[in-house]
């Protein structure tokens, strides 16, 4: 648990002090990668709450579906479609989902 929170500190440690900065033509682009990735990690800590986490799953499906967010918005931006809407969508529901089973495991914890 040290580790995670370590991580956590040092992740916004790293970003308050470094100056990135990415053209705004990448925004579409890392608003997806942001959205997949924090499916990914609700869906790791629903996992890890209900007793099945696994790295290597958890790993695969954070790159995954990176990836496949990525590559849908990019066709999607050279045909002309917002295919992007889609990843949204699923995103946005899962994280919900997993937020709504996170919820559920720690009321049930709370309890006992």
């Amino acid at each position: 648990m040290i580790i995670v929170l370590l991580g956590i500190f040092l992740g916004i440690v790293i970003g308050v002090l470094l100056p990135f900065t990415y053209n705004t033509i990448f925004s579409l682009y890392i608003s997806v990668i942001i959205l997949a990735s924090m499916d990914s990690v609700f869906g790791g800590i629903n996992a890890s709450l209900s007793g099945h986490f696994d790295t290597g799953i958890f790993l695969s499906g954070f790159l995954g579906n990176t990836v496949i967010a990525v590559v849908l918005t990019y066709f999607g931006d050279r045909v002309g479609v917002p295919i992007y809407y889609a990843t949204i969508v699923v995103f946005g529901t899962r994280i919900f989902n997993n937020f709504a089973e996170i919820r559920r495991i720690l009321l049930k914890k709370m309890k006992l």
